[in-house]
């Protein structure tokens, strides 16, 4: 997992991502698509960036348990009245002054404030990198659903032609038998109608696949102004029986599934910002200790100063001290903020709950449908086999004058449901198939 966020950050860094440069013709198929949209998604990449912070934050919490080290040196010259370090009086002179000094600082004891820290850096570090797989996990269920629909409406347009070819090969075949005398004004007026519902059909189908791809670029992040083409074919899936318990897919979902660990990690650090609020009102105890040292020299003194390696060795001075402090009161700032921590804890528990809740219910759920759909697109299979022989018996029937464009139209119409109906269930099956495997633990693509 760290090598894909890795692999995140420098793709974002880069002016073209690796996969546009993919050829416009190429045709995508679902995988491709989910594949570009987590490569060329800003969602993924935020996260990403927020994991690297996540990672700072944990460095700096663990960099608080060593002592903290400071030098420092200081140069100042003196005008008019100062105190003659010599004599210990003041006089007015120019002098000059130069200090040094080194101290360090350890943290002994502060509530539990540092361990606590660092509990939470780690937690959020690794809620940084779960919450960049929950993202890449969602946006890769929008696009597949949104792939789906794009697909279904593909077929539809073509079963819609298919129909409207079909509708105007019986059109020109009226207008002849028309003028021939063997069809009626009526008949060929029912026929144009249907031609004209036909069309209309057509082109509302397409507009609706227009709506559809255009949500299939906005999760693949696809530029609006490229032409995408994907791979509209669908073969028959395996409606092999199933026999999994919902019971034990949650058990595995609520340990492995990102959605689940995410609400495990927001009730974790609550937990830890409470125990952190509880701090506030223990003592703190700090060691320090420095060492330091000065140069003196008065440039109005008619004598010659001490030499500067003997100052700087004489007036060494060491010092180690233990520092405690004692919160008494605050204006009751601390007890606000351990209330606070401790309803948020509640709050953070009560929002796991629920998550588990609607993490089980969506499971059980993608179990039935799955199952729902393999049984519809086995009838809808023997239900198309029928419709397109009633169709046929129909057309052959209409041709020879034995029925008129009523029962033509209605065959017409089933046979047309029918096909996209059974394109509806075997797509649904394939996306139900696909969610049931991955709160399984099965990745949603493969790369």
């Amino acid at each position: 997992m760290k090598k894909i966020v890795t692999h995140i950050i420098l793709l974002s860094s880069s002016v073209i991502p690796a996969i546009s440069l993919q050829s416009q013709e190429a045709t995508m198929s679902m995988d491709d698509c989910i594949r570009y949209a987590v490569e060329n998604s800003p969602g993924v990449r935020r996260a990403a960036y927020t994991y690297d912070t996540y990672k700072s934050e944990y460095t700096n919490a663990v960099g608080a348990f060593f002592p903290s080290l400071t030098v420092g040196a200081s140069a100042q010259y003196n005008f008019g009245r100062a105190v003659d370090p010599e004599t210990n009086t003041y006089i007015n002179t120019t002098t000059f002054n130069n200090n040094y000094e080194s101290s360090a600082s350890l943290p002994i004891f502060r509530g539990g404030q540092l361990v606590n820290q660092w509990r939470l850096a780690k937690n959020n570090r690794q809620m940084g990198l779960n919450d960049i797989q929950k993202i890449m996990d969602d946006l890769s269920l929008n696009t597949m659903e949104a792939y789906a629909n794009a697909v279904y409406y593909q077929g539809t347009i073509r079963y819609a032609a298919e129909k409207l070819e079909e509708s105007r090969r019986n059109l020109h075949k009226t207008r002849r038998q028309e003028e021939l005398g063997l069809k009626g004004r009526a008949d060929l007026a029912q026929i144009e109608a249907t031609v004209a519902a036909d069309d209309y059909l057509l082109a509302h189908q397409q507009n609706l696949c227009n709506a559809a791809m255009l949500k299939l670029k906005e999760y693949m992040n696809y530029p609006y102004d490229r032409e995408l083409l994907i791979d509209t074919a669908t073969p028959a899936p395996d409606y092999a029986p199933h026999t999994e318990s919902v019971i034990e897919i949650f058990n595995y979902a609520q340990a492995h599934n990102p959605t689940a660990r995410q609400a495990a990690y927001q009730t974790k650090a609550a937990h830890i910002r409470h125990l952190m609020a509880k701090g506030k009102m223990f003592p703190t105890i700090s060691l320090s200790a420095g060492i330091y040292t000065s140069y003196y020299e008065n440039l109005m003194a008619a004598a010659d100063p001490l030499s500067f390696n003997a100052q700087f060795k004489n007036n060494r001075g060491e010092y180690i001290s233990l520092n405690i402090r004692i919160p008494i009161l605050d204006g009751m700032n601390t007890i606000t903020d351990v209330r606070r921590a401790r309803n948020n804890m509640r709050i953070a528990v009560e929002q796991q709950s629920e998550v588990l809740r609607q993490l089980e219910t969506a499971i059980e759920q993608s179990i039935l449908d799955r199952n729902s759909y393999a049984k519809e697109s086995i009838q809808m299979e023997k239900k198309l086999a029928a419709d397109e022989i009633a169709y046929q018996l129909t057309l052959r029937k209409y041709e020879e004058g034995l029925t008129g464009n009523l029962e033509l139209q209605s065959a017409s119409n089933a046979l047309l449901e029918s096909k996209a109906s059974l394109l509806q269930c075997r797509l649904m099956y394939i996306l139900k198939a696909r969610q049931v495997e991955y709160y399984k633990g099965k990745k949603i693509t493969e790369n």
